[in-house]
């Protein structure tokens, strides 16, 4: 069996160790042809020496050298460092699939650089259709390139949806856990440290993943992935609060009938199937224990609780470079959070401050989104002086 070769954007964040994890496990299907890190400079090292890419690429020319060092010279590996480096990465000859895992707005250039190289993604990078979904989904359409979910939400309808039609679709159910503070009384949220908010219930993610969870932003940016993703307008999209985590999310058809994806919360799952579909790995993962579990809960969110959820439906629904502003705004006010400069109860305050001096552009260019993301972020950091 030829073996597919990979690429992976952000390989020492919690979606590319478990990548790793997964194309490990299966040595004679994948071979692992780029890395990309930032500055875990001692896990990207003891990646190439396991995986032996032919490219890896570090965020500057400090981390470069210090790479360099720690690797052995029998690897072969060309090290690479900046933002060039990492767009030109992504696009490498050698790579069938790119693994797009990298935080944040800065996985967008990169994963659109693969797409112009005709390279399929999984996408486990939601900013980057947050951001740019029409564009990227043009693109992507045009060079005949498969967008594969890695997030379990969109996994999860990507396989409901699988073998139906897609004008039988009548709706989107996005599963959420809601997060740690799911029954906490929104009166208290001005008293959530970063250490509070970073323990998640059921999932193990990184660092700003685990805030926006804990804010619902998460779940509001996992809307907007939805709609481009999908084709489907924000009012047909609807998020269920489901704290036990095993329901990934539904697809609701036109006859009345409701599909469910299930499992424990294993990120595992979702890279798997975007690695190898249509085909399933056998991965020995355990399956829920439903006489256990005893019962399933399902209840509304509160937008008054988690405004960010509301904030991301209207950014949606205005469109243009609207998505662009409040992930940006957002980015920068959970980075504040992180540092201790604002509290929990003004990430959604700075946000939508941001996003009411704003008017967007209106079928943008990639010019328009990026000039949007910058000065979205410039006013966010105005707000926190």
């Amino acid at each position: 069996m030829k073996k597919r070769r990979i690429g992976i954007l952000g390989s020492t964040g919690s979606i590319g160790k478990s990548t790793l994890e997964v194309l490990e496990r299966f040595p004679d299907r994948f071979c692992v042809k780029m890395l990309t890190g930032g500055v875990n400079i001692d896990l990207l090292a003891r990646q190439i020496e396991k995986f032996s890419p032919d490219i890896a690429v570090v965020y500057d020319e400090t981390g470069a050298r210090r790479l360099k060092e720690k690797i052995s010279s029998g690897t072969g590996t060309e090290i690479l460092f900046g933002e060039d480096a990492y767009r030109q990465a992504a696009g490498y000859k050698e790579l069938e699939l790119v693994v797009s895992a990298m935080v944040g707005s800065a996985g967008l250039l990169p994963t659109l650089s693969a797409i112009h190289a005709g390279k399929d993604i999984a996408l486990a990078n939601k900013e980057v259709l947050v951001m740019a979904g029409d564009l990227v989904i043009r693109e992507a359409a045009e060079r005949g390139v498969r967008i594969l979910p890695v997030d379990s939400e969109h996994s999860a309808v990507f396989q409901c949806i699988s073998g139906n039609r897609k004008n039988d679709v009548e709706r989107i159910l996005l599963t959420a856990s809601g997060g740690p503070f799911l029954d906490m009384p929104g009166g208290n949220f001005a008293e959530i440290t970063p250490g509070d908010a970073l323990v998640h219930p059921t999932w193990q993610m990184g660092d700003k993943i685990t805030i926006d969870s804990a804010t619902l932003m998460n779940k509001g940016l996992e809307v907007i992935e939805a709609s481009h993703l999908f084709g489907l307008a924000p009012d047909r999209i609807d998020v269920v609060v489901h704290p036990q985590s095993i329901v990934h999310s539904m697809v609701a058809f036109c006859d009345g009938s409701i599909m469910a994806q299930m499992g424990l919360p294993d990120m595992k799952t979702a890279i798997a199937y975007a690695l190898s579909c249509p085909e399933r790995l056998r991965l020995g993962l355990s399956f829920p224990d439903f006489a256990e579990l005893g019962r399933l809960t399902f209840r509304p969110p509160d937008f008054e609780k988690f405004p960010c959820l509301a904030l991301a439906y209207r950014a949606c629904e205005i469109g243009g470079t609207m998505p662009a502003i409040l992930n940006a705004a957002n980015e920068v006010a959970v980075s504040a959070f992180l540092h201790g400069s604002i509290g929990f109860n003004q990430i959604p305050e700075i946000i939508r401050e941001v996003i009411n001096r704003f008017r967007p552009v209106m079928d943008p260019e990639m010019e328009d989104v990026l000039q949007a993301d910058l000065e979205a972020r410039k006013t966010a950091e105005t707000l926190l002086i």
